[in-house]
């Protein structure tokens, strides 16, 4: 059975602690009133009773039942208007303590709906809740600085990568550029040949490496640009750059626009078909399909991977079956870099585990002209 919400269940407190109130002042009214007829009653015949042959016994019991009756009978009829009342008063107190409910839940409201409209590209946006110094209000300043402080700890993280990735591509691309002028050379012996071809396959998988840090730190910020691009045209314009090597590709590419950056969003699908020819089989499959609600699946054949490793392909430097930074086909930071921009357009990205091997990504993006995101 599903719980009641907050709001609900205030309004039901509301209303049964009214009845309960009412019932109590019903009784007792009922009560008091039935002990003061009494006591009328009684009074009324305790004086000296009218004189006449048989007539004082007769009329005083026949008195004292007709006002008897009909003081039951006022009693009832009180009771009967009190509970219809208590009933209607209760109906209408009820309603009343939903909007009151409701007015007073709306600031919590607007901290459930900040707080889960956050992520990590729009970390600047606070709650600014006006009002009273009361515990609503208290919640939300404290909720606010909370996101300050996660404000700063991303900032700092992402200028971190930033510097940190251009300090290092400065002697990456002067070590590239020795060894090619090294190769060169005429007189080089052919070891030596040798070791520099393999130290250029070094660095140029480190300056890889370098570049997807620094795509990864800029791809967590708030997007500079947003306007409505043509999904199928970006996926079109990706796959005649990727080196899809043997791999057989079926795509279904309907005209749809979504609302992002076309340069990062490039990017994203780039990663995801690059990610599909690496990790497949000698003449394997792709099959790459857009939807007309702004998603987007790539699939492919490739060798078996475990369900409970699909989530940690999303994290940095993780290639699946345990494997961290040691290929040479990558720098394990493709599907990071998908994640980290499929969230800073305000989408959201799946992977499963086909059974007959390799991944089904599917990413849902913002269509155009839709007023979210």
């Amino acid at each position: 059975m599903k719980r009641l919400g907050l709001r609900m269940r205030l309004t039901l407190i509301y209303g049964g602690l009214f009845f309960l109130a009412g019932s109590v002042l019903v009784w007792f009214t009922y009560l008091s009133n039935s002990r003061s007829l009494n006591v009328r009653i009684v009074g009324k015949f305790t004086g000296t009773p009218p004189t006449g042959p048989e007539v004082d016994r007769f009329y005083v019991n026949d008195a004292m039942q007709g006002l008897e009756q009909s003081a039951l009978n006022v009693q009832n009829d009180m009771l009967r208007t009190s509970i219809i009342i208590l009933v209607a008063v209760g109906l209408v107190a009820l309603i009343i303590g939903y909007f009151v409910a409701d007015r007073a839940l709306r600031p919590l409201e607007r901290v459930t709906e900040t707080a889960q409209r956050l992520s990590e590209s729009n970390l600047h946006e606070r709650i600014g809740l006006r009002g009273p110094a009361d515990e609503v209000k208290k919640l939300a300043d404290t909720f606010d600085a909370m996101l300050d402080r996660l404000h700063r700890v991303f900032d700092n993280q992402r200028r971190f990568i930033a510097n940190a990735s251009h300090e290092l591509r400065t002697p990456l691309a002067i070590n590239r550029t020795v060894l090619e002028v090294a190769l060169e050379e005429p007189e080089v012996s052919e070891d030596l040949r040798v070791l520099a071809r393999s130290l250029l396959g070094t660095n140029a998988r480190y300056e890889r490496l370098i570049e997807g840090l620094l795509l990864l730190a800029e791809s967590s910020e708030e997007l500079a640009v947003r306007k409505p691009v043509d999904l199928s045209q970006i996926v079109r314009t990706a796959l005649a750059d990727v080196p899809l090597r043997s791999a057989e590709v079926t795509a279904e590419l309907p005209a749809v626009m979504v609302d992002g950056d076309p340069l990062l969003l490039e990017r994203c699908v780039f990663n995801l078909l690059e990610n599909a020819a690496k990790y497949n089989v000698k003449h394997g499959h792709i099959w790459v399909a857009v939807g007309l609600d702004g998603s987007l699946r790539v699939e492919n054949t490739g060798p078996a991977v475990p369900p409970y490793e699909v989530d940690d392909l999303f994290e940095p430097f993780r290639r699946g079956h345990g494997d961290r930074v040691r290929s040479a086909r990558g720098s394990g930071l493709g599907l990071s870099i998908v994640r980290a921009i499929v969230e800073a357009h305000g989408g959201t990205v799946v992977a499963v585990a086909r059974p007959a091997g390799g991944l089904a990504v599917t990413v849902r993006l913002t269509p155009a002209g839709s007023g979210s995101g």
